[in-house]
């Protein structure tokens, strides 16, 4: 069952389809078939073996470790693990791929089928099916900007271990199509197979894009948009493509099936090239590779070695916590805010009211000021030193945001600033029924209205009150006293 979704064509309306390839780096210390460094951000080639610019008579090695990797994500994937799968050349010709070919997995990959669930704004969710999980090598760099007539080739991402993820064409809107690169992303990430950085190029995806009139209609012809590197452009390409493509066949054009690439700072799709077919590639096994044959109790210890993934981190948020789905959906869909929770929570204090600290105050701030969890300037035992005075009521809500302000500007604990500022709750019912008698003392016109029937003049009193002992009366105790005597 398809998201009802539609773009409004001048001829009607229109239905797109999608479907991804995510292309994963592989999280390993070597290359997928040689012993190179594939760290990132190394000077131009420097990390080159003989195998990667393939040279003569050198034979690829498989690295034990990327294939693990692999195995890993494909479970992660709920998916079909193929105990035997054969290594393919792909063959082209591109100034930064010195073979001539690619070694990829075509029909024998070594993950088949399985399924994620995308979470969307509207809080329902949708299971997006995958079509496979391939192994293969990376090119290299071509780079244009080095000189105003050469162009240059880094050789140093040449061989570097790519997971290829391709999905069904199960989606329908941009939305979802970005939550579908999320949760693969926070999978991914969770287990540890690749680092997700989209803007060093270690996650990348390919968009594949189509329309027709109705769900009833066979599929239109796709064209796919390259290495997309980030959510936000994934969702602008797909509408800018959709609405590109409904223009042209309203006009009476065709659509023809090719490569396209996404230029962000225009927002607009480009053609590149006529998009191949399998074929094209003469695929076919790769002579120097014997087919991969896994042993299943090697594949079982992995399978038992696997993480708690996301989706179920976010049901166990919401059924041991009391989460709700939104606050559930983003602590989980990152395992550094869920690491951060759950040492702010610490086994000891309120979920509900850790969760709402560490999604509103705390994301708000880092948001503002484009810091990542990791770097947050009040830690998880700062912040849960914060909630204990909350919950032992040394601060309202109100002073603790004062204090929460405090700590991000100074960088202090939050006991501290309660005692340099003299913030701390009054909590005191003499002191407070003093402050009452003030306001009603002050007021009686008002307070022959709210007997008399105006009941939102409440609020009025409550308000006085909190003016009149500087914002640090307890709120609940307030409303407690102020009910009795206003009778």
């Amino acid at each position: 069952m398809t998201t009802p979704y539609t773009i409004q064509g001048k001829t009607g309306t229109w239905e797109i389809v999608l479907g991804l390839e995510i292309h994963a780096q592989v999280t390993s210390n070597a290359k997928l078939f040689s012993g190179s460094d594939a760290t990132f951000g190394a000077d131009p080639n420097t990390q080159v073996s003989f195998v990667d610019a393939a040279f003569p008579g050198m034979l690829p090695v498989i690295n034990e470790k990327c294939i693990e990797q692999a195995v890993r994500t494909g479970f992660g994937l709920n998916a079909e693990i193929n105990h035997f799968s054969i290594f393919d050349r792909k063959n082209y010709f591109y100034a930064d791929l010195p073979q001539g070919y690619q070694i990829s997995q075509y029909k024998q990959p070594i993950v088949g089928e399985g399924a994620v669930t995308i979470d969307l704004s509207d809080g329902t969710t949708r299971t997006i099916g995958i079509e496979r999980l391939h192994l293969e090598q990376d090119a290299g760099k071509s780079l244009h900007d080095q000189h105003p007539t050469k162009s240059f080739v880094d050789l140093n991402r040449s061989g570097v271990a790519l997971m290829e993820i391709v999905s069904k064409p199960d989606m329908r809107t941009p939305e979802e199509a970005g939550a579908y690169v999320k949760k693969i992303r926070a999978i991914v990430r969770t287990l540890g197979t690749c680092d997700g950085n989209m803007e060093e190029g270690s996650l990348r995806c390919d968009v594949n894009v189509s329309v027709r009139r109705t769900s009833n209609d066979p599929f239109g012809t796709r064209c796919e948009i390259k290495n997309v590197n980030s959510v936000r452009f994934v969702m602008q390409a797909i509408e800018y493509e959709a609405r590109r493509q409904i223009e042209v066949i309203e006009e009476g054009g065709v659509i023809r099936q090719e490569t396209r690439l996404f230029d962000s700072a225009k927002g607009v799709t480009r053609s590149m090239r006529d998009k191949e077919d399998a074929h094209d590639y003469r695929y076919f096994p790769d002579p120097d590779l014997l087919p991969l044959v896994l042993d299943t109790a090697w594949v079982e210890n992995i399978k038992a070695s696997l993480p708690e993934l996301p989706d179920a981190k976010k049901n166990r948020f919401k059924n041991d916590y009391g989460l709700n789905e939104f606050e559930a959906n983003l602590l989980s869909e990152e395992k550094e805010n869920a690491t951060f929770y759950e040492a702010v929570l610490n086994g000891k204090r309120n979920p509900k009211l850790v969760a709402s600290w560490v999604v509103g105050e705390l994301f708000a701030s880092l948001n503002k000021n484009g810091q990542s969890i990791e770097n947050s300037p009040i830690g998880a035992d700062a912040l849960g030193e914060l909630i204990d005075l909350i919950e032992d009521n040394t601060l309202s809500g109100r002073l603790a945001k004062e204090v929460f302000a405090a700590m991000l500007e100074t960088g202090k604990a939050a006991a501290v600033i309660v005692d340099e500022q003299g913030l701390r709750q009054v909590t005191d019912t003499g002191a407070i029924e003093t402050a009452i008698a003030q306001v009603l003392e002050e007021n009686p016109d008002k307070v022959a209205e709210y007997r008399s029937g105006k009941d939102k003049l409440f609020g009025f009193f409550v308000g006085q009150v909190m003016k009149l002992t500087g914002g640090k009366a307890n709120p609940a105790l307030v409303n407690e006293v102020l009910k009795n005597k206003l009778g």
